[in-house]
């Protein structure tokens, strides 16, 4: 296949190098002179390992080369892979100028060669860049047929960025709505067995990775210091949480929706937090965890207090299914905030009776909702027969069996991802998704 390759920094030297060695053509093209002349002499101009012998076998094969020549770069390809920087203004905010100006410089360079041209962004770009791109640049040629474009993330780590690229972790191609793809290309040149999303999926996906690593180092730097302090090896204690892959791990913990709750986790991060202070250890990610939660739980409230009644149904009162447990629970809070301002509830929930709550649950609920057993109901249909606002927060039952209840003017908030409830004929919105 033959690629132009745009931006000849560190992610644009890896791709082309790693591309030239399955024995595609490439052409590199950069506005930086010296960059160009070293891929044309075959060398790299970053530091990498492996990288230096893969550019010169390239060269010697005859399948590298690079010029400061957009159209050439264009006419001489039949695919482009945008790699161009993405920098931080000094107002923190992304600057893709670089891109714009490419994507400039490739849209002209087909419509002057007139025939079929694939287009990859490959630059790391906030969540609506791509399509402001097509629309600004590309609009015509899409419409004409002339142009298919995707996005896909690089998930490429300086010092073993050859080895990620040649196994990637992860790799993501990005359609206009998240269809299936419609050439080989994007599969062919950068994972076969990538995940499609829609374009600002794609672009989210790089993002998320990567705010999830910043807090991963975040938070095993803040175990560290914290046991330091106590006198604990902070590397061990993190080395045998590692080891736990049901949990620690895993997928568990990493969906989207209710805010989290029960006896455990709210009690425990508010307990190790004030031990922090009272040391004196700054610990800023795990301070900051609780006030995320109660801006997830505000995020909730508001979609409920938006809608245009006060008839609340809660599908799910405890902090999560198969248990009875109140203690953190976040729709306990939704109720007890909506009940102090107004609002007629009513709460089904397989699992709890007031009679045989105990202990601290039982002194929880009796402070927060002295008035539960005349909140509850005996069934899901009756929850939903009253009320013009569904809060679904556990599954309590199959969508055929509440169907005939479900009116067309009432709103169901999912909050932990009951999908099939957007079957029935009410209006559908997830807490975090549409």
């Amino acid at each position: 296949m033959n690629v132009s390759i745009f931006g000849l920094g560190y992610v644009g030297a890896v791709t082309a190098a790693c591309l030239s060695e399955r024995g595609h053509s490439i052409i590199g093209a950069d506005v930086q002179e010296p960059k160009v002349q070293a891929f044309n002499d075959g060398l790299s101009p970053i530091v990498e390992p492996e990288l230096d012998e893969l550019m010169r076998a390239a060269k010697d094969a005859g399948r590298l080369r690079a010029t400061t020549d957009s159209l050439e770069a264009v006419r001489s390809s039949d695919v482009s892979i945008i790699c161009v920087g993405t920098p931080s203004l000094e107002s923190g905010r992304l600057n893709l100028d670089f891109v714009r100006k490419v994507s400039l410089q490739i849209a002209d360079g087909i419509r002057a060669k007139g025939s079929p041209h694939v287009i990859i962004f490959r630059s790391t770009m906030l969540p609506g860049s791509t399509r402001s791109m097509v629309q600004d640049f590309f609009a015509d040629l899409l419409k004409a047929g002339q142009v298919t474009i995707y996005y896909c993330p690089e998930f490429l780590r300086e010092g073993t960025a050859v080895k990620d690229f040649r196994v990637p972790s992860l790799c993501v191609v990005g359609t206009h709505d998240g269809s299936n793809v419609i050439g080989r290309e994007p599969l062919e040149l950068l994972g076969e067995n990538a995940e499609i999303l829609a374009w600002e999926g794609a672009e989210m996906i790089k993002y998320s990775c990567n705010y999830f690593h910043a807090l991963k180092v975040g938070f095993a730097n803040e175990i560290g210091r914290i046991a330091r302090h106590v006198g604990v090896d902070g590397a061990q204690v993190m080395d045998v949480l590692c080891r736990d892959e049901r949990l620690n791990i895993s997928r568990y913990y990493m969906k989207p929706g209710n805010p989290f709750g029960g006896s455990c986790l709210p009690k425990d991060v508010s307990a190790l937090g004030s031990f922090a202070r009272m040391e004196g250890v700054s610990l800023p990610v795990l301070d900051n965890v609780l006030n995320s939660n109660q801006a997830h739980l505000d995020w909730l409230l508001k979609m409920i207090t938006s809608k245009p009644s006060r008839k609340v149904g809660i599908l799910g009162l405890s902090f999560k299914k198969d248990t009875d447990d109140l203690r953190g629970s976040p729709m306990v809070s939704v109720a007890e905030t909506l009940l102090g301002r107004g609002y007629e509830i009513h709460v089904y929930d397989a699992n709890l009776n007031p009679a045989k709550l105990v202990g601290a649950n039982e002194a929880e609920i009796s402070r927060r909702m002295p008035h539960l057993t005349q909140l509850l109901r005996d069934t899901p249909e009756e929850v939903i027969a009253k009320c013009d606002i569904i809060v679904a927060a556990q599954k309590v039952a199959k969508p055929e069996q509440l169907q005939s209840v479900v009116r067309k003017d009432q709103w169901a908030i999912d909050v932990n991802g009951w999908r099939e409830l957007k079957t029935l004929s009410w209006n559908y919105e997830g807490v975090c998704w549409q």
